[in-house]
């Protein structure tokens, strides 16, 4: 006999394993966002299971993070590492699992959450074998995506499809937006629930070091000009624009300016020919010596990264939220961002940043060179942007909303349980 537990949950994440390190190729924002929730409601309460596919044989099958979270890697497809666009036709496999997982535990899951477009799918079908509560964050909309690409996937056409069918059938769908939920409902439907619940960030791990005190420990020079990027090497990510930028600043000849772009990468995959291109183009601008490459850092280091920046530069060509800009903001760095999807909602112009447009790599350079300029005005956006990610965008007020709903959409299934007629032996 299967048996449910009141506060149990499942949190999908097929995709995006909330144990790896961050950095690393495709993971991201929304390794950070499944892990953090997951730690944050195991703080309220909830029992967590974090379920993710193996992708190599070294990998622990559960990594305990805490007595009531840990993340459970599932077989689905080789145990390497693949690019997303591969990935669906392995996911009835992951289901597969998932089922005899739980009847190995002897459970069964009442709510899951799912998270990416994959993840959705896995829990569509699941609902189909078990009474379960379904919410989902998209993380990303393929049809903004393929907007931005000049090369569109043979998968395109079945992740729209798979996308529209959970917007519209699934129990609640979470923006972490408003202009996120604009583009559900303009591109993708407009039939289905939503509810906006941003993305969160640490509090208390980011913001407790001053400037000064992070450059001495990096190793950065006291009076230095330091421009910062954060995040994966993908050709989305803008980070061509910003070196462009850079090149065009007016403190470019200054012997201070300084160009850190941190983040990991494969050699041979996807995110090493990126960084390679973009090196290439440090070159071509001639801003070599003037440009450092920290490669992926880690996480107890990230914030040094960011405490020790002038600004923290965001030049997405879309973002549905943006956790680096909340980062940088919870550190008190002044946030320079494109003006697109979240980054809209999380950056508040003259108040805690600028936005510009995208790819305007002059437009970026004004920016820069504006809050260099003005090291009061950048101590000025860098406070207000803390006071916003205190009151809005802590892990434990997203969890705490994150709970709510959960609470409610399991309510609901009791109710739906106790209404449906009981067959008499």
């Amino acid at each position: 006999m299967l048996l449910t537990e009141k506060n149990r949950i499942a949190l999908i994440s097929v995709d995006g394993d909330p144990a790896v390190e961050i950095g690393q190729e495709e993971a991201g924002g929304q390794n950070v966002y499944v892990r953090q929730v997951g730690l944050a409601l195991a703080e309220q309460g909830w029992q967590v299971d974090m379920f993710t596919r193996r992708s190599t044989p070294e990998q622990l099958d559960i990594v305990q993070h805490t007595p009531n979270c840990r993340t459970i890697r599932l077989a689905a497809g080789p145990a390497q590492f693949m690019s997303r666009d591969r990935l669906f036709g392995y996911l009835p496999e992951f289901v597969q699992q998932f089922q005899a997982f739980q009847q190995r535990e002897g459970l069964q899951y009442t709510l899951v959450h799912t998270n990416y477009w994959l993840s959705s799918w896995v829990g569509m079908e699941l609902k189909k074998h078990q009474s379960l509560k379904q919410v989902h964050t998209y993380h990303s909309l393929g049809a903004v995506k393929y907007r931005t690409v000049s090369e569109i996937p043979a998968i395109a056409s079945t992740r729209l499809a798979v996308e529209k069918a959970c917007l519209e059938t699934v129990d609640r769908v979470i923006a972490t937006s408003p202009q996120e939920e604009d583009q559900m409902r303009s591109l993708v439907s407009t039939i289905g629930q939503i509810e906006m619940i941003p993305c969160g960030t640490d509090i208390v791990k980011f913001g407790s070091t001053q400037r000064q005190e992070a450059r001495q420990q990096l190793g950065i020079a006291t009076d230095a000009k330091v421009v910062l990027y954060v995040g994966r090497f993908d050709r989305r990510k803008g980070i061509e624009t910003l070196v462009r930028a850079v090149a065009k600043s007016s403190f470019r000849k200054s012997c201070d300016l300084k160009l850190l772009i941190a983040g990991g990468s494969r050699p041979g995959q996807s995110d090493g020919i990126e960084r390679d291109r973009i090196e290439k183009i440090v070159a071509e601008e001639g801003i070599g010596d003037l440009t450092c490459f920290p490669g992926r850092v880690e996480d107890n280091d990230l914030p040094l990264y960011y405490s020790a920046a002038d600004v923290c530069v965001v030049p997405s060509h879309y973002e549905p939220f943006g956790l680096v800009a909340i980062e940088a903001m919870a550190n008190r760095t002044p946030v320079i961002a494109s003006n697109v999807g979240g980054l809209q909602f999380t950056v508040v112009p003259e108040v805690t940043g600028l936005l510009v447009p995208p790819k305007d790599e002059v437009a970026f350079a004004q920016a820069i060179d504006r809050i260099l300029a003005d090291p009061d005005w950048r101590d000025q956006l860098g406070q207000m942007g803390r006071q916003r990610v205190e009151i809005a965008f802590s892990w434990n007020s997203v969890a705490l909303r994150l709970s709510h709903l959960y609470t409610k959409l399991l309510c609901q299934a009791a109710v739906e349980s106790a209404s449906k007629p009981q067959l008499v032996a």
